[in-house]
C-alpha cells in the first residue's frame, strides 16, 4: 500500500425519516494528492445489502484504487444499519429502500460538487465512476441510468439481475405481519425487513428493473462476476449478459461472492486481485479516451 494515500473522514445530513429520526452518511475519502490543480477521476464505492464501507475487502479495495490515482469514496448508506459500530441501527435497516439509497447517492454526490467532501478540490466531476458490490451493483446501475450525464462509467461486483432480494415465503411474512427477518450467519443477529421495502418496489416497479436499465444503458459497464458465487447471482449474470450485449462481462474463476475475502479482513486473495487488476484496466481505458478524445 502507498503511505502518501490520505483517509478523510466525512459525516453528511441526510435529512429525517419519520419513523427512525435523524439520517446521516458516514463516509471516507481516500486520495493520493497530485501536483498543483492536478484532478483525479472520482470513484464512489456501493456496498450491498449486508455490507458497510469497513466492511472486509472495502478499505483495501479503495487504498488500491486511490493509490492508483483515483479520487475514492466509501460511505455507508443512511439506513444501511450502521453507525458507530457493526450493525448497531437495525431500526433503520428495517425501513432502508431503494429511492432511499439512490437519494444517499444523489446526496453524496451533490455535497461532493459543492466542495462540502474533505480534499474536493482534487476531485475531477467531468470523470465520475461507480463500482458496486453485490446490491450496490444493482443501485449503480439504476443510478447511472438515472443520471446518465453525470456518469461516466460503471463496474458491478457480483452484482444483482433483480431488485427484490426475497423468496416467496418471506414476502409472506412480510404481508401477513409487515415484518420478516434475514439471519447474519456472521453477527447471529435477526435483521428485520419492513413492508416499506416492498412499497418502493411496487411503486418504482420499472425504475428497479435492473435488467431493464442495464439494457438501456449507453455509457460503459464492466461486469465481474465470481464463478463460485451463488446460483441465483449467477444466473442473474447470464441474464444481464444476454438483456445487455453491448457490455463487458468478465468472470473470474474461483471467486466466490466477496472473491474470498472475509471480516474482518484477512488479506487479500487471487480473486480479489483479479477483480482489482480488471477493474483498474477498465478504467484506464475509459480515461485513455477521453484523453485520445481530448487531443
Amino acid at each position: 500500500m502507498s503511505g502518501s494515500v490520505q483517509q478523510l473522514p466525512f459525516e453528511l445530513d441526510a435529512g429525517t425519516h419519520e419513523e427512525v429520526g435523524a439520517l446521516r452518511i458516514r463516509g471516507d475519502v481516500r486520495v493520493k494528492p497530485a501536483g498543483t490543480g492536478a484532478k483525479q477521476p472520482v470513484l464512489v464505492i456501493l456496498h450491498g445489502f449486508k455490507g458497510f464501507k469497513d466492511w472486509g475487502f472495502f478499505p483495501y479495495a479503495a487504498e488500491r484504487f486511490a493509490a492508483e490515482g483515483y479520487y475514492t469514496v466509501t460511505f455507508n448508506f443512511s439506513c444501511s444499519g450502521v453507525g458507530e459500530t457493526d450493525f448497531d441501527e437495525l431500526e433503520k435497516f428495517a425501513v432502508n429502500t431503494y429511492t432511499r439509497e439512490q437519494e444517499d447517492v444523489s446526496l453524496l454526490l451533490e455535497a461532493l460538487k459543492n466542495g462540502r467532501l474533505p480534499g474536493a478540490e482534487h476531485a475531477d466531476l467531468s470523470q465520475v465512476y461507480l463500482l458496486g458490490h453485490s446490491k450496490g451493483g444493482g443501485g449503480s446501475i439504476i443510478y447511472a441510468a438515472d443520471h446518465p450525464a453525470d456518469i461516466a462509467g460503471v463496474i458491478t461486483w457480483n452484482g444483482i439481475a433483480r431488485a427484490d432480494l426475497f423468496d416467496d415465503t418471506f414476502k409472506r411474512e412480510i404481508a401477513e405481519h409487515g415484518v420478516a427477518y434475514v439471519a447474519n450467519a456472521r453477527t447471529k443477529q435477526e435483521m428485520p425487513i419492513r413492508a416499506v421495502f416492498y412499497e418502493d418496489l411496487r411503486a418504482n416497479e420499472e425504475r428497479f428493473d435492473v435488467t431493464a436499465r442495464l439494457a438501456g444503458l449507453k455509457l460503459p459497464v464492466l461486469q465481474v462476476q465470481g464463478d463460485q458465487d451463488s446460483p441465483r447471482l449467477r444466473e442473474g449474470f447470464q441474464r444481464l449478459k444476454e438483456a445487455a450485449p453491448q457490455h463487458q462481462p468478465l468472470t473470474i474463476d474461483g471467486g466466490n461472492h466477496t472473491f474470498g475475502a472475509v471480516h474482518p479482513f484477512a488479506g487479500t486473495t487471487p480473486y480479489l486481485e483479479a477483480a482489482l487488476r480488471v477493474s483498474l484496466h477498465f478504467l484506464e481505458g475509459l480515461r485513455r479516451k477521453r484523453h485520445q478524445a481530448a487531443e
